[in-house]
This record gives C-alpha cells, structure tokens and sequence, in this order.
C-alpha cells in the first residue's frame, strides 16, 4: 500500500512538473511537434503506459508456443502490418517514424525488449493514445494469436540480419501505382504479353 502511495505521489509530482514544462514549450513555440518532448514528458509516459497495461496481462508470459512456422507468421504480419511506420529492422527510420510526436522507438534496444510479454501484447492489442500507435486488436482469438505471434518476432528483431530484413520487403504493402509499375515490368519481361489485371491484396489483422 505504501509502495503505491509513493507511486502515485510520484506520477502526481511528474506530471505537474510535464504540465509547466508543457505549458512554457507551448508558450514559445506553440503545438507543433518539430521538437521532441521534453524528459519530463517522456518519464511521466512511460510511467503512465506501464500503469495502463491490464493487472492480468503485465508479468503474463507468451501463451503461443514459439516455432518457426509462428515465427514466420509473425514477420510476415510485421511486415505487413508494422514496418511503414517501424521499419523491417523495427529501429523506426521510416520516412513516417521519426515524425511521430513522440518519435516511433527503436525496438531492438532495451527500452523495448525490456517490457514484458503481457505488456507488448497490450501495446499491439490496445494502443496507446496520444500517440500514433494505433489499436489492432478486436477481442477475437485470432487477433489475440495475431498479435501474440508479433511479440515472439519483437522478441527476433535484434538479432535480424540485414538480408532478412531485405527478404521482408516483397511483404510490405504497396501504393497501387507500385503495383502497377511491378505489373508493367512483369509484362516487358514477358515479352509484352497482356497479363490477367491483377487486383492489390486487402490487408487486415489476423
């Protein structure tokens, strides 16, 4: 009890300590987010994002069973879903990442992989807000494994390679007028032959 007691003074202290270094930012440079947030700012954050995390998820170890084929599943998912704004490496140097307000994390280093299993799956299934982490889960079981299977590659991205993060890049997805310039180079070297139109795939949680 005391221990929370002190958390929560602690949280309390932290944010009016944002909320006047946030008003003085304001003050001079007005609501843009060219700048990073302020220390303060980031503590009280993360601070609050651990607190939010569900009772019963936070120290909850992956209940899906760790294979190659998860493993697989959970890349292509990443790919798919994850890396236009965290990139194939998951160090966050897309051309969107480092614009986010805060700035999307390089999960390959501590501040990542350091959080539990419980807690990166409630990052994935609900967001977090005032971010630009958006919520992917929908309360299915196959949301649930979806997302599951993204923490067991979360848990990989340190030690992938730069070929494998390559390998990743025929799972992005891509603007039609990729699509039709992959199309219209698959003619030519086909010898102009006129392909069935293909249709981009829909990409969705799974």
């Amino acid at each position: 009890m005391r221990r929370r007691t002190k958390v929560i003074g602690l949280v309390l202290l932290l944010g009016l300590a944002t909320g006047a270094t946030m008003l003085v930012q304001t003050v001079r440079s007005g609501l843009g987010t060219q700048h990073g947030p302020p220390l303060a700012e980031v503590v009280l954050a993360r601070a609050l994002r651990r607190l939010a995390v569900p009772s019963d998820l936070r120290g909850r170890k992956n209940p899906v069973p760790l294979t190659s084929e998860v493993l697989a599943e959970g890349q292509a998912h990443f790919a798919d879903h994850c890396a236009v704004c965290h990139g194939n490496d998951g160090k966050g140097q897309t051309a969107m990442g480092p614009n986010f307000y805060p700035p999307v994390p390089d999960m390959t280093l501590q501040e990542t992989q350091s959080r539990s299993d419980g807690e990166l799956f409630a990052t994935i299934e609900n967001g977090i807000r005032l971010t630009g982490m958006p919520a992917w889960g929908n309360g299915t079981a196959e949301s649930a494994y979806g997302s599951w299977s993204l923490v067991h590659f979360i848990r990989r991205l340190p030690s992938l390679t730069p070929e494998e993060a390559d390998e990743m890049r025929a799972l992005n997805p891509k603007t039609r007028a990729q699509w039709e310039a992959e199309e219209e180079e698959r003619r030519f070297l086909e010898g102009g032959e006129e392909p069935a139109a293909e249709t981009p795939p829909a990409h969705s949680h799974h």
